[in-house]
């Protein structure tokens, strides 16, 4: 998909839905984990989204950071899911990827319940969440997935490190130290998506802004670049002049939210093909 016209998409009345908040999907040694879900009103199937938020690896909940996108979502007649996973220090990569695989799988497993067609699901995920979401997109099969969308990213650890350095965060999260050699080198190559594309990977769409000083705008320009070599669908809405976090997008554009709605549509129809 080379453009997307920009539309007003939001203009009919809100669709009413039913909430569900703190349902367990997963149960951990060191407590369950839960998400908050919003379902449509009607007979469905729906498609969904399943939202992982970010907060650095070490931070944040289901309801930090993406709350921009629950209206988005609920407005344009989606079911979402927003979830918890284990959080670095304590828990260390890939256990992230664990919690989300299996929030994927839950969903799946409730979709009658929930009224979610299985077969059209969007992954989306913000920062460290964006990080978690692209590494399932590019590692788990392609069935899995329907489509999948990383806000503002770090998809390359390893080239943001040699930049400017690894930060705590990330050492946190790899039990790594600060220093960059050949053991910190492979570990943050290891868990970078951006090395893990492949061939007959899910649609992506990259959203990201070029003020960003927390994951540079050019981590998703590379990302797209790498995607497409591999003959992957993906597509970057740019929010120029956007800093880290789409909550202080909203006196900057506002654009990427009829874009995002757009794009789901034309790669994930609302109605179930025959």
């Amino acid at each position: 998909m080379k453009t997307l016209t920009l539309i007003f998409l939001f203009a009919a009345a809100l669709v009413n839905a039913a909430t569900f908040n703190d349902v367990v999907f997963a149960q951990r040694s060191d407590g369950n984990l839960t998400l908050d879900a919003s379902v449509p009103d009607g007979a469905g199937p729906f498609p969904a989204a399943i939202i992982v938020h970010g907060g650095g690896w070490v931070n944040g909940t289901k309801r930090s950071y993406v709350t921009p996108l629950f209206p988005v979502l609920s407005d344009a007649g989606y079911a979402w899911f927003s979830i918890n996973y284990r959080l670095a220090p304590a828990h260390r990569f890939t256990d992230q990827v664990q919690d989300v695989s299996e929030a994927i799988q839950w969903v799946k497993l409730h979709s009658k319940e929930y009224k979610v067609d299985s077969t059209r699901i969007a992954l989306i995920g913000e920062s460290a969440g964006g990080h978690l979401v692209s590494w399932i997109g590019v590692t788990q099969p392609a069935a899995t997935l329907a489509v999948v969308v990383p806000f503002y990213a770090p998809n390359d650890l390893l080239g943001r490190a040699e930049r400017s350095g690894i930060s705590e965060n990330v050492q946190k999260l790899l039990g790594i130290g600060p220093e960059l050699n050949d053991q910190s080198r492979e570990a943050l190559r290891n868990a970078s998506p951006y090395y893990r594309v492949q061939k007959g990977l899910p649609a992506f769409l990259l959203i990201h802004g070029t003020a960003d000083t927390q994951v540079p705008y050019d981590q998703s320009v590379s990302m797209q670049k790498k995607l497409k070599s591999a003959g992957v669908t993906c597509d970057l809405f740019t929010v120029q002049v956007g800093a880290h976090g789409m909550g202080s997008w909203e006196k900057v554009d506002i654009g990427w939210k009829n874009y995002l709605i757009q794009w789901l549509r034309q790669n994930m129809p609302m109605v179930k093909l025959p």
